[in-house]
């Protein structure tokens, strides 16, 4: 049963950490195959199993030592239908991979949540297509049914909510959203953009966040933005919309590279954890309801420390 479903606490001012780069740590720091960029098959044997439990681990104790919240994700953002039939996983396959998911990051919370360190179990979904180029774009009926599948089976283990990250054009992100409305658990969207801080389709955040809560009847909890780095969109966000208040969360790539750019690189852009952390801060007086901070692509536990350390000194 989920603990926080009907009442998730950080929708109040309290900071939450999340996680960072959960794919380029494993695949770059701990040398894990993931295929098609799939962390759940982490969970198939002992040894991804540690490899995830020591990744997980790191930023449990970033939020105990700083007495902070932690929004911790499940390791889902592939098992959606196509990545995994490209993996051989059936439906009823996924089914069972991403409540088994929930269940490995719950286990974590009844290990390490206290009364200062409130842990919320999130599923992560990600978006049907490539994270980064829009190519093949659904209606918003054909992506609530889409999404329904992962929503559903999300709905029925113990998550207290679903985030959609990198989501990149608008009727994927109201699809999602207006599935997990039918669902009844909470949901929060992610955008990424490019370093033009549009989204890949050239929409603006503002108008995309507008549009999404104009088209789901405001139905997600909160947005965030996740996989670009700040210096992308920051000049981008002005300093007083009503829109901006809606943002609540941030997760950014360590890497000051554009998509493109990182898609080719061979080796991991850890950029500098102490700065990123300034430029998070630097944020506040944008996005003044900003509480929920993780990192993203070539991100770690380093990245977050730093930028929790800057939120609360």
């Amino acid at each position: 049963m989920s603990k926080y479903r009907k009442n998730l606490p950080q929708l109040s001012d309290k900071l939450f950490i999340c996680d960072g780069g959960l794919e380029t740590t494993l695949i770059f720091q701990d040398g894990i195959n993931l295929p098609e960029f799939a962390a759940f098959v982490a969970l198939n044997d002992d040894a991804g199993r540690r490899a995830l439990l020591r990744y997980y681990r790191a930023y449990l104790d970033i939020a105990q030592r700083r007495g902070l919240g932690m929004i911790l994700d499940s390791p889902t953002w592939r098992s959606n239908t196509d990545w995994g039939n490209k993996l051989g996983y059936s439906k009823q396959d996924l089914t069972s991979v991403n409540k088994a998911a929930v269940r490995f990051v719950e286990d974590l919370r009844i290990l390490f949540e206290t009364e200062q360190s409130i842990i919320v179990v999130d599923g992560g979904i990600g978006p049907r297509g490539d994270g980064y180029v829009p190519s093949a774009r659904l209606t918003v009926q054909e992506a609530e049914t889409y999404h329904s599948d992962q929503i559903g089976a999300f709905a029925e283990s113990s998550a207290d909510m679903v985030t959609a990250l990198t989501m990149n054009y608008v009727e994927e992100a109201v699809g999602i959203a207006l599935a997990a409305r039918a669902a009844a658990i909470p949901v929060a969207i992610s955008f990424t953009v490019e370093t033009d801080g549009r989204l890949p389709t050239g929409q603006s955040l503002q108008d995309a966040i507008e549009a999404t809560d104009a088209a789901s009847g405001s139905a997600p909890v909160y947005y965030m933005i996740n996989c670009a780095h700040p210096t992308h969109f920051s000049a981008q966000l002005g300093s007083s919309a009503r829109w901006l208040d809606r943002v609540r969360g941030l997760r950014a790539n360590a890497s000051k590279m554009s998509h493109a750019e990182l898609n080719e690189s061979p080796i991991l852009d850890a950029g500098n954890p102490t700065e990123l952390g300034q430029e998070y801060v630097a944020l506040r007086s944008t996005l003044r309801n900003l509480n929920v901070i993780g990192g993203c692509c070539g991100t770690d536990h380093r990245h977050v420390d730093e930028i929790s350390r800057a939120f609360t000194v």
